[in-house]
């Protein structure tokens, strides 16, 4: 009785109220709280809610500029977009959507993602570069559609000369799959690397160091914001840029005066700095800036006139003529011969039941200055008998032949310098004998030089044994504190007595002069030394050869230009080029020290009249 009496009271209308109370403040409460995360809060809880991680985002640093001897700017950047996928976030289902917007074959576009799916599964990378406006403004306004794929920023050369030059500067490409694992942790697929010349070889100091921005990303792998901040991020760091020895000036005009299979280089004597390089035939290198299409890449490789062949650095044929200066050098140095010495030559020198003919029919008794001006083959002949194989290897060497010569220019070949092991390797110890030294004598045989070699051979002429080491980039400079860094290179004085210069000056001298066998390539004003050569070649027309240097006094220019398959002597094809990258030179210099005059007028009418007439 009593119990039902207690469940009456507590039944009453007072507890009754107290306890809805209860009931309705905790709904409040509640309710309260999801107004606050559902309307109030919500969209920021919800971006919470749909984050999954932190995000590295590669930031791309300038490859560093290239700048000409005069400072003109030559090669630089412009900026450019490229889309990138992060494969492990790519939904495949969107891979036929995302191949129209790119305007890409569906099934390459589903190998390479997949590829980078078992290489980079998490990282992104690109897959299309130097995309267009259209392009971008598909991909921005489709995110949502197309998970794991974005827009980064990077940039793509311009090449401010007239001409091509590929095999001087190189150009930049997307690294190859199996160039990843050569180069360290660095690269990424989709990036791009220098390629040939300058570009690569100069690579590590122009790519510059990756940034990397740490971003909170939704499940769609798109950012959502910074993470702490950004304190975390690490910029990138730009490249070096280039201070060149080349002239733009000339690289531009022996560019366009070469229209035929060949090559010249250019060096300036007293510093080994390459003041112009030239190939030929090349192609447009603009057309490797950016996104370069297969088609357009196979055209040129698969070329038959090998575009892509570098004939300045690359090629391994006899010099001909050019050779004698060196023989001649090596015989006075060794005693052989003395300036008045003279050899024999009645048009033909015989050797074993061999004939071999002389350059230029009969010249009698004949010193070696004379030897040189009429390129006596006889003379020449028997100089290289008697110095020998050994002493032959001996004096090769220290002009730099057999052997890359150069500090910088990457894709150089060696050239072949005969010796009694190589013809041993080649022909057996038994297939050959001295008698090769007759045409080793003239720059025949198994002799074979590059342009780049011979323009050196010809600045050490120049200097009178003074070697310095060919170069092409002068200086680095650091874009953070804009210092210049000058590199160093190799020097070295030949063991040979200046004296025996003087002598071979005076051959070279009147090779140019009247009687001479480049007579028609004479300056006014201008006393050069140079020297014609015709490399003989089975299998096709013969090769012109020339080499100079000017002025005599002081020398400021070594040139070599070698015409292929020119079917013609060195003086009557190679010499009149060289003349004309001389005087263009020499108009330049002038135009130069004017300008240095008169800083306020940008041109003197009367230098610019000489230039206009060397064309």
């Amino acid at each position: 009785m009593e119990t039902l009496n207690s469940l009456s009271e507590f039944g009453t209308s007072k507890r009754r109220w107290m306890l809805s109370g209860v009931i309705l403040l905790i709904s409040g409460i509640y309710i309260g709280r999801l107004v606050q995360l559902q309307i109030i809060e919500g969209e920021e809880y919800r971006s919470k809610s749909e984050m999954q991680a932190i995000k590295q985002i590669v930031k791309e640093p300038v490859r560093g500029a290239i700048y000409d001897r005069t400072g003109t700017l030559i090669v630089h950047n412009t900026p450019s977009q490229a889309i990138t996928v992060t494969p492990a976030e790519f939904d495949v289902r969107t891979l036929p959507f995302l191949s129209t917007i790119l305007g890409m074959d569906e099934d390459e576009l589903r190998t390479k993602i997949e590829r980078y799916r078992k290489t980079s599964p998490t990282i992104p990378v690109k897959i299309f570069r130097d995309a267009d406006a259209k392009i971008i403004a598909a991909v921005e306004e489709n995110r949502n559609e197309l998970p794991g794929i974005a827009v980064l920023s990077e940039s793509k050369r311009v090449y401010d000369f007239k001409g091509d030059s590929p095999h001087l500067f190189g150009y930049t490409k997307e690294i190859a799959e199996q160039q990843l694992t050569q180069f360290g942790d660095y690269y990424r697929p989709g990036d791009v690397i220098g390629s040939a010349g300058i570009e690569a070889g100069y690579e590590n100091f122009m790519r510059g160091r990756k940034g990397i921005e740490f971003a909170a990303v939704n499940v769609l792998g798109q950012r959502v914001s910074s993470f702490n901040n950004g304190k975390n991020d690490i910029e990138p760091e730009d490249g070096f840029n280039l201070k060149l020895g080349i002239d733009a000036r000339l690289q531009d005009y022996i560019d366009s005066l070469i229209d035929r299979r060949g090559a010249a280089v250019a060096i300036e004597p007293k510093s080994g700095e390459i003041l112009s390089l030239v190939s030929k035939p090349d192609y447009d290198l603009r057309k490797f800036s950016g996104r370069t299409p297969k088609a357009i890449y196979d055209s040129i490789a698969n070329d038959p006139e090998t575009p892509m062949f570098n004939r300045a650095t690359q090629t391994a044929y006899p010099p001909g003529s050019t050779w004698k200066m060196l023989m001649a050098l090596a015989g006075l140095q060794e005693g052989i011969i003395d300036e008045n010495s003279t050899f024999t030559c009645s048009g033909i020198f015989h050797y074993g039941n061999r004939s071999f003919k002389c350059h230029g029919g009969t010249h009698g008794a004949i010193s070696v200055r004379r030897a040189i001006q009429v390129s006596c083959n006889s003379y020449f002949y028997q100089l290289g008998l008697k110095l020998g194989v050994k002493r032959f290897e001996q004096y090769g060497k220290m002009f730099g032949f057999g052997a890359r010569t150069s500090a910088d220019v990457i894709d150089e070949g060696t050239g072949i310098l005969p010796s009694a092991q190589y013809m041993n390797r080649r022909y057996g110890k038994n297939g050959w004998g001295e008698g090769a030294l007759v045409n080793w004598g003239i720059g025949q045989g198994e002799v074979g030089v590059t342009p780049l070699q011979m323009a050196g051979y010809a600045a050490t002429l120049a200097n009178k044994g003074l070697w310095n080491q060919p170069h092409i980039v002068r200086s680095l400079i650091d874009k953070r504190n804009n210092t210049e860094q000058k590199l160093g290179f190799a020097s070295n004085q030949l063991p040979i007595k200046t004296e025996y210069f003087d002598i071979i000056h005076d051959g070279m001298e009147a090779v140019v002069g009247r009687g001479g066998t480049a007579s028609s390539s004479a300056i006014d004003g201008v006393v050069i030394c140079g020297k014609t050569g015709t490399a003989q070649n089975s299998q096709n027309k013969d090769h012109a050869w020339f080499i100079c240097f000017a002025p005599r006094e002081n020398p400021q220019i070594a040139v070599c230009v070698m015409i292929e398959n020119a079917g013609a002597t060195g003086g009557t094809i190679a010499a009149p080029i060289a003349q004309k990258i001389m005087q263009r030179y020499f108009a330049l210099q002038k135009l130069d020290r004017e300008k240095e005059k008169q800083p306020q007028k940008s041109d003197s009418t009367s230098v610019g009249k000489e230039i206009a007439q060397v064309r």
